[in-house]
Parts: structure tokens; C-alpha cells; sequence
């Protein structure tokens, strides 16, 4: 089955507004809304940051059918696991078979300006939220949970309020070992479009797969998600424009690898052009032209394709790709 999803650009608007866009994003056929878990924004001016699991509550609240998830949230840093636990198991209470938690090592942006920590390396990210994963999944199923963790612990921990049937948990990869870890426990993959296309075809869709072997699960076990960064306007140079909001996106990870503050991230976006910024989107005028740089992703096995828009007007976007793109990627792809 294809799904067909919607990203809420928390760092670009403000809460109550991207709550209409996504209540709309229901409302012309999109199935699903996933929204970032940023502590700061990518841009300082005009940036936005609004608590992603209070804004769930919100939209849930305001929908009856979309799936709703996090892409991503950290829960090893600002977050203990054993809070993210009891988040996400209110709201898969009062939401049951829509909730997505989103999982990923995490980014300086986010978590040290919030803590003053010193930022650890790729390695202990990653043993963090194996472990991090590994806790809220026990506070899930089990009662009087006492777990001694390299980096968490807790003693005798129940969670109350929690779903029949546990939320599921999709693990973000942009390298080999996440990926590897996605096939091994995830219930879905995380990863972004428009880079090249050997870290799709031989990083990690290979490593999905060797992880699911090596657990000996099943290739449906994993929902294959990827945000597809998409720019479509009847006026190019308008979608073109769109997208300098988001020259972040564009930096290399060296640039912007140890960047904590909005203000430097902003200074380094805006340096780029606008040809530059672009080379992260899809961006047409042609709603054929979309379907066919689509068209590779879902060929390599991508299934839940979500949406991101750069643009100002995302009522507009909504409102044009439901009516010219969705329909025709339904007929072509089911």
C-alpha cells in the first residue's frame, strides 16, 4: 500500500497555524502528518519551535483518520525515555492506531543549547538511543520496571495510561548503522530525499535488509518512509524562491555538523544561493514531471512517502498537490 504523507514544518510556522495546514492535509487526502521535535529552529528570524507531543494531543484531537508521528524526536538528551514513554503512551490511549514515534540520535542545534551539554560523538549517540528504545519499549510492556542501562535506569517504573497495542517506533538513518538497526527493530525507516543516489541503493536499503535477516523478520515488518522534498508552483521561479527558506537543508553535514545556534545556521544558509538551496527539492511546475522524479523512491521500495513544502502558502500546496499529484501517484503506484 502507497502512503501518502504530509510534513508540518514546526521550525517555519507557528503552532496554531500549522495545526490548520495539517487539518486541512486530512481534508484533501493526505494520509498522514508527521512534525519535527526541534528545540531550536533552523532560522532564528521568523523561527519557530512548538513541543511536538503537546501539538499531536492538539491535532489529534482535531482529526479522525491521519497517522501522526515524529520526525524526528530524540529521547536521550532533553527527554529521559521513561518521560517519552508515558508521552507517547497517553497519547496512543487517545489516539489508538494513529500515533508514530520517530526516533534519531539527535543534532547539536536541538539539544545543547537546551542543556549546555557537551556534544558526544556518533558512537555514544547511537548506544543512547539503542538503549533509550530498549527502555521505553520495556516501560511498555511491562510493569515495575526496574532497568540498569549504561547511560538510564529506573527502579520499579510502571506506566499506567498505555495502548493495547504499542506505538510504533521508526528509527531515522542516514548511514549503515542506523539503517542496519531499523531492519533489526524498527517498525519503520526515516530518511530524507534528494541526496545522492548511491546512499539510497547501496547504504541503506541494503543495510534495512541486512538487519531485517539478521532478525530473522520479514521485509513488511518495516514501514519505508521518506520525506520527499518537493517544491511545485505554477510559477517556477516562485517554487524556486520557496526553497531558500530551507538552504539549511543544503549545507553539507561538515557545515553544519557542531552548529548549536539558529543565528550562525541562518548566517550560513543565507549564503548560499538559490540554485543551491534547490538542489535539495524536487522542484517543477509539472505535476507529471513530479511523478517521474518521484517515480525512482517508490521504485526502490520507499511505501510512505511525506511531503515537505518550502513554501510560505502551504494551504496552496496542499490544495494543488491533492488535486494534481496525489491522484496521479495513486493510479500509478496503488
Amino acid at each position: 500500500m502507497l502512503r501518502l504523507g504530509y510534513k508540518a514544518s514546526a521550525e517555519q510556522f507557528g503552532p496554531n497555524e500549522l495545526l490548520d495546514f495539517s487539518i486541512l492535509a486530512e481534508q484533501v487526502g493526505f494520509d498522514s502528518v508527521f512534525i519535527s521535535d526541534h528545540f531550536q529552529p533552523w532560522r532564528h528570524t521568523g523561527g519557530h519551535a512548538p513541543f511536538s507531543m503537546a501539538w499531536m494531543g492538539a491535532l489529534g484531537a482535531r482529526t479522525s483518520r491521519v497517522l501522526i508521528g515524529t520526525s524526528v524526536l530524540t529521547p536521550t538528551f532533553r527527554y529521559h525515555p521513561s518521560v517519552v514513554a508515558q508521552a507517547f503512551g497517553t497519547l496512543g490511549v487517545m489516539f489508538p492506531g494513529r500515533m508514530i514515534l520517530g526516533v534519531g540520535t539527535g543534532e547539536s542545534l536541538n539539544e545543547v543549547p537546551a542543556s549546555a551539554m557537551a556534544w558526544p560523538e556518533p558512537k555514544e549517540r547511537t548506544a543512547r538511543l539503542k538503549e533509550a528504545v530498549a527502555l521505553i519499549r520495556a516501560l511498555w510492556s511491562g510493569e515495575r520496571v526496574s532497568f540498569e542501562g549504561q547511560y538510564y535506569r529506573t527502579d520499579k517504573a510502571t506506566i499506567y495510561d498505555r495502548p493495547a497495542s504499542p506505538v510504533p517506533i521508526y528509527v531515522a538513518a542516514a548511514g549503515p548503522v542506523m539503517a542496519k538497526y531499523a531492519g533489526q527493530t524498527g517498525d519503520g525507516l526515516i530518511c530524507t530525499s534528494g541526496k545522492a543516489p548511491e546512499l539510497y541503493r547501496d547504504t541503506l536499503l541494503p543495510n534495512v535488509a541486512a538487519g531485517l535477516a539478521a532478525a530473522g523478520r520479514e521485509p513488511q515488518a518495516v514501514d519505508m518512509m521518506i520525506e520527499m522534498k518537493v517544491s511545485f508552483d505554477p510559477d517556477r521561479q516562485r517554487a524556486m524562491e520557496d526553497t531558500r527558506h530551507w538552504a539549511a537543508l543544503a549545507l553539507s553535514p561538515e557545515e553544519k555538523m557542531s552548529v548549536e545556534d539558529p543565528i550562525e545556521m541562518e548566517r550560513l544558509a543565507d549564503q548560499l544561493t538559490a540554485e543551491r538551496a534547490a538542489t535539495r527539492w524536487i522542484v517543477s511546475t509539472d505535476p507529471t514531471e513530479h511523478v517521474e522524479k518521484i517515480r525512482p523512491y517508490i521504485e526502490m521500495g520507499f511505501r510512505h512517502l511525506v511531503f515537505h513544502a518550502p513554501g510560505t502558502e502551504q494551504a496552496r500546496f496542499l490544495t494543488l498537490y491533492s488535486e494534481q499529484v496525489l491522484p496521479r501517484l495513486r493510479a500509478e503506484f496503488g
